[in-house]
């Protein structure tokens, strides 16, 4: 079972995508973590997405896949595996599209955690973190005891500059721009589906879990 993860920043795919993996006993494979491994251990294909990193420049699509493909090859994917945060654009998913049929494999589902803009602002604006320890809050959903304070360690509670409503927006514009086109993209291919990702956590997994089977 191959399972790509869609969904704006803030949908809760990436929470999705763990417990898919739980469940299925599949790896949850992100290419942020793939890419920290390979530049940690060095590998041929670490040292040359560092190379683009370092100048701050984007990893070209060619070796993100090659990365990807390389993670997905390992014994723990025999049985399939979920990829979040990949692909990003349409360029990323013909490279993976025509690697994977190169080895007879295919995406079997993509799945569209579909949350509107402004619950998505409003989401990610009530996020707190602690500026001593880096614990998470929600000021509705998982609120601190003491209002600003960390029940951890005491330390000030802060909405981070990422979670800023301007940020989030700019960060929704690019992805309406660069990634909301790939739902249209696996539409054609038929393996498209869609979930209502405003639900409670355990409602949007459930939803996911009928489509799975």
């Amino acid at each position: 079972m191959k399972i790509i993860m869609l969904g704006a920043p803030g949908a809760g795919k990436g929470t999705q995508a763990k417990m898919i993996a739980d469940r299925y006993g599949i790896p949850h494979v992100s290419t942020g973590d793939i890419f920290r491994a390979n530049i940690k251990n060095g590998t041929e294909l670490g040292r040359q997405a560092k190379a683009y990193m370092d100048k701050g420049e984007l990893v070209p699509d060619e070796l993100t896949v090659k990365i990807l493909l390389d993670r997905v090859a390992q014994a723990d994917c025999k049985n399939g595996y979920v990829l979040d945060g990949f692909p990003r654009t349409i360029p990323q998913a013909e490279v993976l599209d025509k690697e994977l049929s190169r080895l007879g494999e295919s995406i079997d589902y993509a799945i569209d955690v579909d949350v509107p803009d402004e619950n998505i602002v409003k989401r990610m604006g009530g996020r707190r973190a602690c500026v001593t320890c880096g614990a998470t809050y929600h000021i509705e959903h998982v609120p601190p005891k003491k209002e600003g304070i960390c029940d951890n360690c005491g330390g000030e509670l802060i909405l981070r500059d990422d979670d800023k409503p301007e940020t989030v927006q700019n960060r929704l514009n690019v992805y309406h721009t660069q990634t909301q086109p790939l739902i249209d993209f696996y539409n054609a291919k038929g393996v498209l589906r869609e979930v209502d990702g405003t639900k409670d956590m355990m409602e949007v997994f459930d939803s996911i879990t009928a489509i799975l089977g």
